[in-house]
């Protein structure tokens, strides 16, 4: 993918590979996040008894990262150890150049994804929780803005995506309390700080979720599964109308990421993804807007793939990008 490159992230590694290491490392450092030895969850040390200090920390060096001290801003670089991926991907940048690239990419892990996942001490659900919600946005956020300010330095644009595939609880009856105002806001404060640092935001889902709530944070770029579920995009046209005629731009997910990549080929995955754009045509979305802002990709990550089938996904998606350039 020489147009968009981006650093891999290798979850086949273990355990330190999972995002509460990568993006939210600076929470585990100060203790206020607590990862227990074997199976073990990870929670947020509520019961501590220097628990207020240890938030006091937290929001010490937090203000010092949002009023520029590169120092500050370094504390919620990802762990060499977790992100080996990234550390040799902008190495590699700086060995070889940029090349044919136009844009880099890195990602997050999304608050609601982070927030239905970590819990307190007491096993409630962290997203729920006012205080524990608002560490995890801001070290999501600020974790964001180090990549972009990292990646931009290449003297290319950086896209980060915000990785929230939880977002599909929303509206379920298992997560009932989900409220649209917090979950819009979360995602909000991250989309803001990556702009401060030159970047572009970018939201990524790999399931049928309400995507207006990522139109209404602000994300310039929507990535979604659209082999699977096109069809939860398709009722929110007129969104996406609006979206497009204000810039932004729909990252078409069309290669799935498991074994069918092997029954597919350019020719049938082009064929298919023209059927939904005409869809979309149908449903009165501005087609020469479809065509002219839209990216091809695969439908999810390669990380847990074998390396065959992860090579089959990134040719797949080569030929589909280069047949609709010319459409």
């Amino acid at each position: 993918m020489p147009q968009i490159p981006h650093w891999p992230q290798l979850p086949r590694r273990g355990r330190v590979e999972h995002f509460v290491y990568q993006s939210l490392a600076p929470l585990v450092r100060l203790g206020l996040i607590v990862v227990p030895e074997g199976e073990g969850l990870p929670y947020f040390n509520t019961k501590a008894s220097d628990w207020p200090e240890r938030l006091t920390q937290f929001y010490t060096i937090f203000l010092e990262a949002t009023s520029g001290q590169t120092q500050a801003l370094e504390y919620f670089a990802i762990p060499r150890e977790a992100g080996q991926g990234f550390y040799a991907f902008v190495e590699f940048l700086l060995r070889e150049g940029t090349g044919q690239a136009l844009f880099l990419k890195g990602q997050v892990a999304g608050p609601l994804t982070a927030g239905l996942y970590l819990t307190d001490a007491e096993g409630r659900y962290a997203f729920y929780d006012p205080q524990l919600r608002d560490l995890i946005i801001k070290t999501t956020a600020m974790q964001a803005r180090w990549q972009a300010k990292v990646l931009g330095e290449r003297g290319l644009p950086a896209i980060i995506f915000v990785d929230d595939p939880a977002l599909s609880a929303y509206g379920t009856s298992t997560h009932i309390a989900l409220n649209r105002k917090e979950t819009v806001e979360a995602l909000k404060e991250v989309v803001l700080e990556i702009v401060s640092a030159s970047g572009i935001p970018g939201a990524h889902s790999c399931s049928g979720v309400d995507w207006s709530i990522f139109i209404e944070a602000g994300f310039r770029i929507i990535s979604f599964d659209a082999y699977n579920y096109f069809d939860s995009l398709k009722v929110f046209a007129p969104q996406v109308e609006d979206f497009l005629n204000e810039g932004g731009i729909l990252a078409w997910g069309i290669v799935p990421t498991y074994e069918k990549a092997w029954e597919e080929t350019g020719a049938s995955l082009c064929a298919r993804l023209k059927n939904y754009l005409e869809e979309l045509v149908k449903r009165g979305v501005n087609p020469s807007r479809l065509y002219q802002q839209g990216l091809t990709t695969p439908s999810c990550g390669t990380g847990v793939l074998d390396e065959g089938l992860a090579r089959r996904i990134y040719q797949l998606t080569s030929e589909v990008a280069e047949a609709m350039a010319k459409e």
